[in-house]
C-alpha cells in the first residue's frame, strides 16, 4: 500500500459558530486541504470498505492513511484545545479514523438510523469530518430534542432523554422508515453544516446530529463519485490513563 502525503491549505478559511440556545461552538474549515485529490484516490485505489460494526452509521467506511490522521490532528490540536477549553492535564487520543459512504437503502434502516444521534457524552469527545468529493450531497443537521429541549446530551443527561424517547415510541411508535430530512414531531432541526467539497467541520461528539440524507444523490458505494468523508474521532484523557 502507498502512503499518502497530505498538507493542510496555509490559506484555507477558518471560522468559529455558535450554534444552538447552547451556543456550542463548532468549527468549519473551508479548502482544508492543499489539494484532497491524493485522498480521495487513495480511497478509491488503496482501501477496503466494509460495515461498521463499531457504529450505527448507515454506510461502508475504511480505515484512514496514518499520515493524514497525523498531520491533521498536529495541525489543529491547539485549535482544538482553545474551543472547547480542554484542560491542559488531558492527553488527545485517536478513537476511530475511517472514509465514511452512505449505501443503506432507506428499507434497510434500523429504528436508531432513523433519528438523529450522539455520539457520546463525554465532554471532549470530538468529531472532525472532513467533505471530500465534489457534488451537491446532503449536508449534516443539528437537532433539538422537542420533549426536553436538549441539543446536547452530556453526563446524566442521557437517562432523561432515553426515557423521554422510551415513552414517545410508547405512544407513538417508531420513527417513520426514512432517512432525517428535517424537523419532525420529536426533534427540530436548528442549525445545517452544509456539505462544501474539501471543507472540515468540527463538533462535539454531544451534539444530536444526522446526515440529511437524500437516497437518489447520496447512497452511491463508490469512493470517487460517493459521498465521500473522512472521519476523525478524538478524546481527551488523563495522561498514562486508560480509556
Amino acid at each position: 500500500m502507498q502512503q499518502l502525503f497530505f498538507e493542510v491549505n496555509p490559506q484555507a478559511s477558518l471560522a468559529v459558530k455558535q450554534v444552538g440556545r447552547a451556543r456550542t461552538p463548532v468549527i468549519v474549515i473551508d479548502d482544508f486541504a492543499a489539494d484532497p485529490q491524493p485522498l480521495i484516490r487513495y480511497a478509491a485505489e488503496q482501501v477496503s470498505f466494509g460495515a461498521d460494526d463499531t457504529s450505527m452509521y448507515p454506510g461502508v467506511r475504511a480505515a484512514l492513511p496514518r499520515d493524514y490522521v497525523i498531520t491533521v490532528l498536529q495541525q489543529l490540536q491547539v485549535l482544538l484545545r482553545q474551543v472547547y477549553r480542554v484542560p491542559n492535564e488531558l492527553r488527545m487520543r485517536p478513537v476511530n479514523t475511517v472514509f465514511s459512504l452512505i449505501t443503506t437503502p432507506e428499507s434497510d434502516l434500523s429504528a436508531r438510523q432513523r433519528s438523529p444521534h450522539f455520539d457520546s457524552n463525554r465532554p471532549f469527545y470530538l468529531a472532525l469530518l472532513h467533505y471530500l468529493n465534489e457534488g451537491g450531497f446532503c449536508d449534516t443537521g443539528l437537532f433539538r430534542h422537542l420533549e426536553t429541549g436538549l441539543e446536547r446530551i452530556i453526563g446524566d443527561d442521557v437517562e432523561r432523554y432515553v426515557r423521554a424517547r422510551e415513552l414517545y415510541r410508547e405512544q407513538h411508535g417508531p420513527p417513520d422508515r426514512a432517512y432525517v430530512k428535517g424537523s419532525n414531531a420529536e426533534f427540530e432541526l436548528y442549525e445545517r453544516l452544509e456539505y462544501r467539497a474539501n471543507r472540515l467541520a468540527v463538533y462535539p461528539g454531544y451534539l444530536l446530529h444526522s446526515g440529511l440524507v437524500d437516497p437518489a444523490v447520496d447512497i452511491d458505494p463508490h469512493p470517487a463519485t460517493g459521498r465521500l468523508t473522512a472521519n476523525i474521532f478524538i478524546d481527551f484523557f488523563p495522561a498514562g490513563g486508560n480509556r
